[in-house]
């Protein structure tokens, strides 16, 4: 019996974590984080509940990572602090999330492995082949797991891109080979399911990128994730054909071209890159800048010059702006202020061109159908998609000849069993969601939320008693204060008034009960304040005992 258990990355895009669990031995396929939406205030990440590993942590073989992306490798960190695991990736991965990990985790602790895409990994009694895919970030692979059931293969992120940036094509004649030696459960990539057609090759940005070279008076800079290399190459070559030289802005950013760098992943021509210093002093037409904020986060580089309030650089009129990224679902209204800002400085923003400069990673309908016809499994199950997403890659794939019983709609925390030739959705095993804020402690609860989701929406209220804890009394009348209130003047007075009446209305003994006054305090408060002023505010209790 073999099971495949998603603790995130099904039914939802980002935090994808998939077990393999086969007997005694559990591996790992990816660990990554999301980010949080609207509903989740003061919150900076998403990262699986780990609780189940933790709960088989003898099992744990070790974590395979597809690619470098921050919904595949984020949630590592928090991992490591649980289970002293490897991690398996190729070069140019580790180095990517290395710096991140020694941060939260300890250099010392580190088990890194490292394999080249291509190459077959042995891991406890799994069998496990890498195969190169093209993504929008060098060195993604697909994961095949041999295990006692047959073969499972894990897409990871992919498209199918003919004329990549770096040259290096997705190992079809591999996943051909594969498909002929049986595959019995497909993991694919749903992202882009509703798009029909081939999704363009990534090097069809570099007319776009070149035409906002060709027009653009002043300095030019451009936006994008950090991890996009193939992007950042083709910016470079643009501005060295235009003889611009290339100055880079924002933590994650430099650090990306310094390892892109020096392991050779990012080609400079000589004398291209430059400190920001030297470009503050170029004439504007020479100069070229990438910069991180393509998703409008707070404290980005862009998002503060946007601002005017970067130290290192400001926003010039005819400066031009490429925005090269797509928007991750919540992000479009700090997108939206953050182009507003620029285009009231002056800056020329080019977010929707005729000639494209950005293209998605994921593979469209006929690329996931090639997929599919290459590799030939027997069972399939859309992965690393919402649920219209799974829900169309399993029309797709009846249009292909599947049947309903070899097509399964996974959710997370549920298994996925493969026991001898049946196949079949167990029981959930613990699962859920571990909210992080920016004190960088997991486990923001749904009750810290809800009291950060009323102060922000309506306001706080403070409600102040002082107890004679020896006489049972109360000691004055009880102070009620207003904060980011919105609400009839007389509205507190009442309150006052009926958490005064409620005081007086316990006897000694319960006076004496201070959790009880707190109880009984907040209780009045909210039934006043939602009965009378129709509104629901955070109430804060403050109970002072002398």
């Amino acid at each position: 019996m073999v099971k495949v258990i998603p603790l995130g990355g099904v039914g939802e895009i980002g935090k994808n974590c998939t077990l393999v669990e086969d007997g005694n031995e559990i591996l790992i396929i990816d660990c990554g984080l999301s980010f949080p939406n609207e509903e989740m205030p003061g919150v900076d990440i998403v990262v699986p509940d780990f609780t189940y590993l933790v709960q088989n942590s003898r099992k744990v073989l070790g974590v395979i990572i597809t690619h470098a992306h921050e919904d595949h490798i984020g949630g590592l960190p928090y991992l490591l602090q649980k289970l002293n695991v490897p991690i398996y990736a190729t070069a140019f991965t580790h180095a990517m999330m290395k710096h991140k990990l020694e941060e939260k985790v300890g250099n010392k602790s580190l088990q890194l492995k490292t394999f080249k895409p291509g190459e077959g990994i042995k891991v406890g009694s799994f069998e496990v082949e890498t195969i190169r895919v093209t993504h929008s970030i060098p060195d993604s692979c697909a994961i095949a797991v041999m295990t006692s059931a047959g073969a499972l293969l894990f897409t990871g992120d992919f498209k199918l891109d003919f004329t990549p940036v770096d040259g290096n094509l997705t190992d079809l004649a591999k996943l051909t080979q594969i498909g002929k030696e049986g595959v019995l459960c497909l993991f694919s990539d749903s992202t882009n399911v509703d798009r029909p057609g081939w999704g363009p090759s990534e090097r069809t940005v570099l007319p776009g990128i070149r035409s906002a070279f060709e027009h653009a008076q002043g300095r030019i800079l451009m936006t994008t994730f950090a991890s996009n290399v193939h992007r950042m190459q083709q910016f470079i070559e643009v501005a060295a054909e235009q003889g611009r030289k290339v100055g880079v802005v924002g933590r994650r950013m430099e650090q990306s071209m310094d390892i892109c760098e020096n392991l050779g992943y990012i080609r400079l021509p000589k004398g291209v890159r430059v400190s920001l210093d030297e470009v503050k002093q170029m004439p504007d037409h020479q100069a070229a800048i990438l910069t991180t904020g393509s998703q409008g986060e707070p404290m980005s580089a862009l998002v503060q010059m946007s601002r005017g309030s970067y130290g290192r650089m400001q926003i010039k009129e005819g400066d031009t702006l490429i925005y090269s990224a797509r928007t991750i679902p919540g992000n479009e209204g700090a997108i939206w202020r953050t182009i507003n800002r620029l285009f009231k400085q002056g800056c020329e923003v080019i977010y929707d061109a005729p000639t494209p400069v950005h293209v998605s990673g994921h593979g469209y309908q006929q690329e996931l159908m090639m997929m599919v016809n290459l590799v030939k499994p027997h069972f399939i199950a859309p992965v690393h998609g919402e649920p219209r997403h799974q829900h169309l890659y399993s029309k797709l794939v009846r249009r292909m000849g599947y049947q309903d019983n070899r097509i399964f709609t996974m959710e997370d925390g549920r298994p996925l069993v493969f026991d001898g030739k049946k196949a079949y959705l167990d029981e959930p095993v613990p699962h859920g969601r571990v909210l992080i804020d920016n004190s960088g402690l997991p486990g923001v609860t749904d009750e810290v939320l809800r009291d950060r989701y009323n102060a922000a929406n309506e306001g706080m209220v403070i409600v102040t008693v002082v107890i004679d804890v020896d006489e049972g009394e109360v000691i004055g009348d009880p102070v009620v204060q207003g904060k980011g209130l919105h609400a009839n003047s007389s509205l507190l007075d009442t309150v006052q008034s009926m958490v005064t009446d409620g005081l007086y209305s316990l006897s000694k003994e319960e006076l004496c009960d201070l959790n009880r006054v707190q109880l009984e305090v907040v209780d009045i408060a909210k039934r006043t304040l939602q009965k009378r002023g129709q509104i629901r505010p955070l109430v804060i209790p403050s109970i002072v005992s002398v």
